[in-house]
């Protein structure tokens, strides 16, 4: 069933408004900052999240909203029917760097069920829309997952956590038999991207671990709304508490798992 219409509208206006704030900054003198190690964090970024913040508390009071910069302070927030999730810049090391591989991505969970979901790449000019119930769509035309049905014929893609560094033999160990069985394997450095090249057919599966709600929130249910799968590595749905993210277009889903579940 839609959410009212006002809702999708807005998350819509806020993607373009934030898509305008990244070019913006694109390619500029940008000031980084460092959240950890390998961990980035831009003006972009905290001015997204902060319009975004501002915006969704000019039009729905009620609502309180997840996001990437302000995720310390959201168990301070009052209970709330609706919650939005977003990720100001998803792809800041992309960001950070000039690469134009990122996006925003913005999620609505109502009584603990993400209804829609929206994801904006500004340097594409590419608008992802989903509701739950109501399908996938790319600039507002369908798009449904891929119909590979053997992993030598599959593109996969994944990511890698900021903690790879200090244990890289999960990923690593994965990485490698994806990429012995696949077609080819990419890592463009943006989960939410990812999801919807997945839901867009363009990738024929994902996978990644330690992500957090701000990073798939949306994508998930792009992809399950164009005919896809999504579960964790032992195959169970995706909660926002989850971690671990595979995807796919379904007849891969098993494979996927498994070759996972070896590699781990």
């Amino acid at each position: 069933m839609a959410t009212d219409p006002i809702f999708l509208a807005t998350a819509i206006e806020a993607a373009l408004v934030a898509g305008r704030i990244q070019r913006q900054y694109f390619r500029t003198n940008l000031k980084v900052d460092k959240k950890g190690p390998i961990d980035l964090v831009t003006a972009a970024d905290l001015e997204v999240e902060q319009y975004f913040r501002e915006l969704v508390a000019e039009r729905f009071p009620s609502h309180i909203v997840l996001g990437e910069e302000g995720a310390a302070t959201a168990a301070t927030e009052p209970p709330s029917r609706h919650r939005w999730i977003i990720d100001p810049v998803d792809g800041t090391t992309n960001f950070a760097h000039g690469l134009a591989l990122f996006c925003v991505s913005i999620a609505l969970e109502v009584d603990g069920h993400v209804e829609l979901g929206v994801v904006y790449d500004p340097i594409a000019s590419e608008l992802f829309t989903a509701e739950r119930g109501l399908g996938a769509w790319l600039n507002g035309a369908r798009i449904r997952v891929s119909t590979c049905s053997q992993i030598i014929d599959a593109l996969l893609c994944t990511g890698f956590p900021y903690s790879v560094r200090d244990q890289p033999a999960n990923q690593i160990d994965a990485f490698t038999a994806f990429l012995r069985q696949s077609r080819a394997v990419r890592r463009l450095g943006s989960a939410a991207l990812d999801l919807c090249y997945v839901a867009a057919g363009r990738f024929d599966g994902f996978w990644e671990m330690q992500l957090n709600p701000w990073d798939f929130a949306a994508g998930v249910l792009v992809v399950t709304e164009a005919g896809g799968h999504v579960s964790d590595y032992a195959g169970a749905p995706v909660k926002l508490a989850s971690s671990q993210i595979v995807a796919s277009n379904h007849p891969l889903h098993p494979a996927l798992l498994d070759i996972l579940a070896k590699a781990h």
